[in-house]
């Protein structure tokens, strides 16, 4: 009668007797594979419990970690705390629970034993009492016991209830060990409780952080303006910033994360590069530079692929692409198979009426090949999302060559292939950013610029953030916002609240201009709560790590970036 689960060794026993029981233990059995020795083996014994009185009584017995108890008639529990815990990773093979014991009257037990339950779980103490007078008419086994575990149709594993009685710990953190599995720790300054896996302190119901106020932490000064930050962890490394650096000498810079600061770990030549994105394909890990121009006048524009090398610790070149003043790179993962996306801006001439180009990742070259074209002008920007089973991929157009009024357009996959979805007139568009709140779908574009044939160009003008709508299958307008030629929208999420921050660049007069963090305020949409003062602001990236929550900008205009701490309470 053995029941073994991965995280507890539990058991409900329920039984009725006619007679004395003085023992309740578990021992190993001589005769069977004896248990790994580092374990230490006791003998429970319940003592004084008095049942030699010619009547019925119902018995519940609970073994949970280092506890068993023991319930008489529905009376109070009676507890022992074992020297160590059942182990949960030993079979139970070689051992054997003795319900009942003469002690040293040699023979088996005697008695009438009406009714035996065992219940993996916790305590049935709950489910059967009240029941002070068991009588003899309770043959059958009570209804709320009577679910036992059933054989799932995808394995031979058994699925039991699990209603563990609970054991809190109260203060500051306590260490979560195999000793601890199971247990729960209530943080009396968080206001959270948690639940130990054996290893780590997994958060069950917690008050959800909101976001106070935003600290200048810190001050990252570089070699050049940068015009895109590209954030990203690399496994038992560490969290790392790639930076797009407008000058060519010394190239741009790779920092790494290190006791709470940003430290520089690797320069890479770069040719006014524009954006950097890291993706992955198996356990490869790669780093995509855009390049907007050649090494030397009249020489290809190449943009590169670098690969994580876990050997040299860095990133070292991999394979290089044509690219025609690059603005952007997208990877992303379609059933299986790798893609990448580069946004051409415009041909060596001038022509910003160009083919963008989507890459796909041949498993037997392991190199990327050209899988489709897609005509845009100006490209600035590429966004692929997923909407259920559909995946979609928006293009920020940003000058077809006389006005930055032109049309972006959202791709969806259909047929091996992107096929055009929908066009939204956008004036000088930068940036696509999609995020979801619930079960609503957003995409929030950044104009930059509106510039006619005619007439002076407009920089303060509205950034517009669209919903996807079910019922016509398109995306709508839901909310206007005032930018100041907005480069980049980034969202992020503190606790339940929902953000938008949006990078202002400039107002067709100063570089030096507030960026502000918009809150989502359901019905009245996003809300100015945060004004950040910024100089040619580029790019906004959100990150966590031990230390807290942070945002971090870039700037095109000045060889410096910042990173800003988010206040929490």
């Amino acid at each position: 009668l053995n029941f073994w689960e991965n995280y507890f060794f539990k058991y409900f026993i329920l039984f009725i007797s006619k007679y004395h029981i003085n023992d309740i233990l578990n021992k190993p059995n001589k005769r069977q594979i004896k248990p790994k020795p580092e374990y230490f083996l006791e003998r429970l014994s319940f003592k004084r419990i008095r049942l030699a009185d010619n009547r019925w009584h119902s018995m519940v017995l609970a073994v949970s970690g280092h506890h068993a108890t023991l319930t008489l008639d529905c009376g109070i529990p009676l507890e022992l705390i074992h020297k160590q815990p059942f182990p949960s990773d030993l079979s139970t093979d070689g051992s054997r629970f003795h319900i009942g014991s003469r002690r040293k009257w040699k023979g088996l037990f005697s008695g009438l034993l009406r009714q035996l339950v065992l219940l993996p779980g916790s305590d049935a103490t709950p489910h059967v009492c009240p029941s002070f007078k068991p009588s003899l008419v309770e043959l059958s086994i009570p209804t709320i016991l009577s679910n036992l575990p059933v054989k799932s149709q995808l394995n031979d594993v058994l699925l039991p209830p699990y209603e563990t009685e609970v054991r809190v710990t109260l203060g500051s953190k306590p260490a979560c060990t195999s000793a601890e599995e199971g247990q729960l720790w209530f943080d009396t300054l968080k206001r959270g409780l948690f639940l130990c896996d054996g290893a780590y302190w997994h958060s069950m119901l917690q008050e959800k952080d909101r976001l106070d106020y935003v600290d200048d932490y810190q001050d990252l000064y570089t070699t050049s303006e940068t015009l895109d930050i590209e954030l990203f962890q690399i496994p038992s490394v560490g969290l790392f910033a790639a930076m797009a650096h407008r000058a060519n000498k010394p190239g741009s810079a790779i920092y790494r994360w290190n006791h709470g600061q940003f430290q520089l770990y690797q320069n890479i030549s770069t040719f006014k590069a524009q954006a950097w994105k890291q993706f992955t394909i198996g356990r490869k890990m790669f780093l995509a530079v855009s390049n907007s121009v050649g090494p030397a006048d009249g020489e290809r524009e190449l943009s590169v692929i670098y690969r994580w090398s876990n050997k040299r610790m860095k990133f070292v070149r991999y394979q290089t692409l044509e690219t025609h003043s690059a603005r952007d790179w997208e990877a992303f993962h379609i059933n299986n198979e790798a893609f990448l996306a580069v946004a051409n801006h415009r041909t060596e001439n001038g022509n910003h009426n160009i083919d963008s180009v989507v890459y796909k990742w041949n498993p037997g070259t392991k190199t990327f090949e050209i899988n489709q074209t897609i005509s845009t002008s100006g490209a600035y920007d590429w966004e692929f999302f997923t909407v259920g089973p559909y995946h979609f991929l928006a293009v920020a157009n940003a000058f077809d060559g006389t006005s930055t009024q032109t049309d972006s357009s959202i791709y969806i996959w259909l047929g091996g292939a992107f096929q055009l979805f929908q066009t939204i007139r956008t004036f000088g568009a930068t940036d696509w950013e999609m995020f979801q709140i619930g079960n609503r779908v957003f995409l929030v574009l950044a104009n930059g610029h509106m510039l006619c044939e005619r007439g002076p160009s407009l920089y303060t003008i509205n950034s517009t953030i669209y919903e996807l709508d079910m019922t016509t299958k398109m995306f709508l307008k839901f909310q206007d916002i005032v930018t100041y030629s907005a480069v980049d929208w980034e969202f992020f999420s503190v606790g339940d609240e929902h953000f938008l921050v949006v990078a202002n660049s400039y107002d067709g007069s100063s570089y030096s201009l507030n960026s502000v963090i918009y809150r989502w305020q359901g019905y009245e949409g996003f809300v100015p709560v945060h004004w950040l003062p910024t100089i040619g602001c580029s790019d906004w990236e959100f990150f966590t790590s031990a230390e807290g929550s942070y945002l971090m900008y870039s700037s095109a205009k000045a060889p410096l970036s910042k990173v800003f701490k988010l206040r929490i309470h």
